[in-house]
């Protein structure tokens, strides 16, 4: 599929994850395609970093389940820190196992799971709709019971797959990529290359074969897709890039003109003007 057909098939209104983690392998090829759209009004669920903060500056999340949104080596991601601030959208705020937990409760077709996580802290105050469940054994322990994170689609990038929809992380993390796509009636996949099912053994063993064919509806090849977040092996984060980007958040006159630089265009349009801004940081 193309980037454009994937997003064709979402809609206003519905429950979108969002894979990676902060400010590493992020789709953000799916993400600026979902920008050029009109779908509006979503709830996102990620591990929130520069997918959350675009989508949040163009007005288009209605409300963020997430355990952080964050750029990494800048700890807060600037745009999700202004519609906070601003009141722009609701937010679930829940500690990182709850939301693995959310997610595999949904991937297992689970009303709830419980985990430990979250007793004792500011994220019960937070969201008081959370429940707690006591244990029906001996031991009678109170655990609190995270909801199942069910989403209407999921959209993640991984190193390589093939067109079936198998596919594959490269490097050191393999994030919660395939639980996004477990607990998702549909799951779209970006990838920095195609190749044939064979090929995906040819750079790593089976155990990096994170997602699996029938957990996905789509395959988008899009090289450098991830950018400017990292995509290891293949790439690292564009730091250089990542501090432009947080600089022009700060002031909406700079973010008009990064926006018309950078994301008025389709990917690639994109792509070139990245090349172009590097350049033009290598001749100062």
């Amino acid at each position: 599929m193309t980037t454009e057909e994937v997003v064709g098939r979402l809609s206003s209104g519905m429950t979108i994850g969002i894979g990676g983690w902060g400010s590493r392998r992020k789709p953000m090829a799916l993400v600026r395609a979902l920008l050029r759209s009109d779908v509006t009004d979503l709830t996102v669920v990620s591990y929130g970093g520069p997918d959350v903060g675009l989508l949040a500056a163009a007005g288009k999340v209605r409300k963020l389940v997430a355990a952080f949104a964050t750029l990494d080596s800048l700890p807060l991601e600037p745009h999700f820190r202004a519609a906070r601030e601003h009141g722009a959208l609701e937010l679930v705020e829940l500690d990182e196992a709850m939301v693995m937990w959310g997610l595999t409760a949904a991937a297992q077709r689970l009303p709830f799971l419980p985990v430990r996580a979250g007793l004792g802290s500011d994220v019960m105050t937070v969201n008081p709709g959370l429940r707690t469940v006591r244990s029906p054994y001996e031991d009678g322990e109170e655990l609190v019971a995270v909801p199942a994170l069910r989403l209407d689609a999921a959209l993640v990038h991984l190193d390589r797959a093939d067109v079936h929809g198998n596919a594959q992380y490269l490097g050191a993390d393999p994030y919660f990529d395939d639980l996004f796509c477990q607990a998702a009636d549909t799951a779209y996949v970006s990838c920095e290359r195609i190749v044939d099912s064979a090929g995906l053994l040819e750079d790593a063993g089976p155990q990096t074969l994170l997602v699996k064919r029938a957990f996905v509806n789509g395959v988008v090849e899009a090289p450098n897709g991830a950018h400017f977040t990292s995509c290891a092996p293949d790439y690292e984060r564009d730091e250089v890039f990542q501090r432009a980007y947080a600089r022009a958040a700060a002031d909406p006159e700079a973010w008009g003109a990064f926006a018309e630089r950078f994301l008025s265009g389709d990917e690639d349009a994109y792509q070139s003007a990245v090349t172009a801004f590097h350049q033009e940081e290598a001749s100062r």
